[in-house]
């Protein structure tokens, strides 16, 4: 299997922004003697929507150096957007489940952020605070984009879970520690692997440049980039530079993930009458089931050991996510990004968060809100089977860890 000589960095995201002095630094590679060869029609079937991947070709045994070039960073900056802020003005919630809507606003507090909340067998939106940010045309994903380029990575076999790929003379790393510890060269390199043909092609596939949603008309795109961003490939692999994703697209990704590959159409119930008439629908069935097995071991790990580990204990069930963190140069803010679920014995919940504003605001951060929410459901006995909650299980008055 390959290996790739690249040289080292660090997890912390890629916080940026203009008129500051760029202190990081990002890896290319250069791949010889084998060139890409462009990605092979993919085959859909069209009545069942299943989407089927098959690897455009196999890269064999070839080595791989890659030179350093211009990763960009800031230490401050002069962010437009603040850190703290009232995240629920103007949301409309009349038919949103009311305990994890409380549970969400507990665990977010006074941060500036959205979160969306959905059921992974349904693709049904439980809540989403801050509605007018989730249905925006979204932010860059920082590092949560290397959940679907570690997915076609495998596919396109380019890599394997377990080969080691060379950050310098002295160290390496596999695909389960660079998912858990956020590794930039890693995935830079299977950015210049794959191409950027193929990255932008396994983007679409997971639903980013197109709506998530079914029912939410104001609901934006998000943006994928007509070409190789000005930061490199690289660059868009390991931080998402030149994608605009939103958090509907990043839970409806999660949700992909967590139910073994059906991308639903995230729907909203706005009303009752919608709530009561809810029926799943499938935007598209992914063959990535065998490729989830190989990317659970990061996301845990993650949570375990990695850049998610804030997020904390008291669950009786094992939490996976992804984390990100960078700067949005448009607005400028600062991004925390976590997507993440729980499989739980009223099924698997998705959490997606995102946070904005200053230097505070980071995906470990992201991570410690999802885990708060995970808790207050779990206290709220909002877990259980459904038939199995009593008046007894589902604590009169929202109860906190802290409060109990």
């Amino acid at each position: 299997m390959t290996l790739l000589k690249l040289s080292q960095s660090s997890h912390s995201g890629r916080p940026r922004a203009s008129r500051v002095l760029a202190l990081l630094v990002v890896s290319t590679a250069t791949l010889w003697p084998v060139a890409p060869k462009p990605p092979q029609k993919k085959t859909v079937a069209q009545k069942t929507h299943k989407v089927v991947l098959r690897p455009a070709h196999l890269l064999r045994a070839a080595a791989v150096t890659v030179r350093p070039s211009r990763m960009r960073a800031v230490a401050t900056g002069p962010w437009h957007v603040p850190t703290y802020a009232d995240s629920t003005m103007g949301d409309q919630f009349a038919a949103d489940d009311p305990l994890v809507r409380r549970a969400a606003l507990d665990a977010l507090s006074s941060l500036n952020g959205s979160i969306v909340v959905a059921e992974a067998e349904t693709g049904r939106v439980l809540t989403i605070i801050n509605q007018k940010v989730a249905f925006k045309d979204g932010f860059e994903p920082c590092s949560t984009i290397k959940v679907p380029v570690a997915l076609g990575a495998l596919n396109e076999m380019v890599v394997e879970r377990n080969t080691p790929v060379r950050l310098n003379r002295w160290n390496s790393i596999a695909l389960t520690d660079a998912l858990a510890k956020s590794n930039n060269e890693y995935f830079a390199s299977m950015g210049e692997r794959l191409g950027f043909d193929r990255v932008g092609y396994y983007a679409r596939l997971f639903g980013l440049g197109e709506k998530a949603s079914l029912n939410i008309e104001e609901e934006q795109p998000g943006r994928l980039p007509a070409g190789i961003p000005r930061g490199g490939l690289g660059m868009m692999t390991s931080f998402g530079e030149g994608i605009s994703q939103t958090p509907l697209q990043l839970a409806a990704e999660m949700v992909a993930v967590a139910n073994g590959g059906t991308l639903f159409f995230l729907q909203y119930p706005r009303t009752q009458e919608e709530a009561e008439a809810f029926t799943p629908r499938v935007k598209r069935q992914l063959d990535i089931e065998p490729l989830i097995q190989e990317v659970l071991p990061g996301l845990k790990g993650a949570v375990d050991y990695g850049t998610a580990r804030r997020i904390g204990s008291g669950t009786s069930e094992q939490i996976f996510g992804k984390t990100g963190t960078c700067t949005d140069e448009r607005s400028p803010t600062h991004l925390g990004w976590f997507g993440s679920f729980m499989e739980t014995p009223r099924g698997k919940i998705v959490v997606a968060v995102l946070l904005t504003g200053g230097r505070v605001v980071s995906g470990p951060l992201a991570a410690s809100i999802a885990g708060q929410l995970y808790r207050n459901l779990e206290i709220n006995g909002y877990f259980l089977a459904r038939g199995q909650q009593t008046e007894e299980s589902l604590i009169p008055g929202f109860q906190t860890r802290a409060s109990r």
